[in-house]
């Protein structure tokens, strides 16, 4: 009979080991250095981190504002056709112009600008053509007729101005 040779595998041990001629003051160095570099990544992320963040907050702030001005508009377009309507009432009359003012000056407070380009030329970014005219009197691509005007935030159009163009 032959016997069964058993063989155990020898596990090794990796051992790291320093070179010898390191010198310690040399190591400690090298770890200074490497959390020097990763304190320095890390204080970067979270500038970024921070940078990100406000840009996020100023453009949600930004879109909020330009929403209820955006529902508040109807309101204007009400007071305006108010103020265009014959009243025999004088006190009723300077009333609504007054709450129209108001209204304006908060608008204008806000940083929100109204759009009305009667007699400019056509800009797509901020104007909405509905209609188009043949007018010889009035140039190439000229708003002819402004049946709503349009109002931006800053750089923002909240509404854009409802236009007849001409030619």
């Amino acid at each position: 009979m032959a016997e069964k040779e058993t063989t155990t595998p020898i596990e090794e041990e990796t051992v790291t080991q320093e070179p010898a001629n390191e010198d310690p003051c040399e190591k400690l160095q090298k770890e200074l250095e490497e959390s020097k570099d990763r304190y320095l990544r890390l204080a970067a992320e979270y500038e970024n981190f921070r940078k990100r963040t406000a840009r996020e907050k100023e453009t949600l702030f930004k879109d909020g504002s330009s929403h209820a001005i955006s529902q508040l508009l109807s309101v204007y377009d009400n007071l305006e056709r108010a103020m265009g309507q014959e009243t025999s009432d004088e006190a009723y009359k300077k009333g609504v112009e007054l709450t129209f003012t108001q209204f304006n000056e908060v608008l204008e407070g806000m940083g929100i600008t109204r759009i009305s380009p009667l007699g400019e030329t056509f800009d797509p970014n901020l104007h909405n053509a509905v209609m188009h005219v043949e007018d010889e009197t009035l140039g190439e691509n000229t708003v002819a007729e402004v049946f709503q005007p349009g109002f931006r935030m800053g750089d923002r159009v909240i509404r854009f101005a409802i236009v007849k163009v001409a030619n």
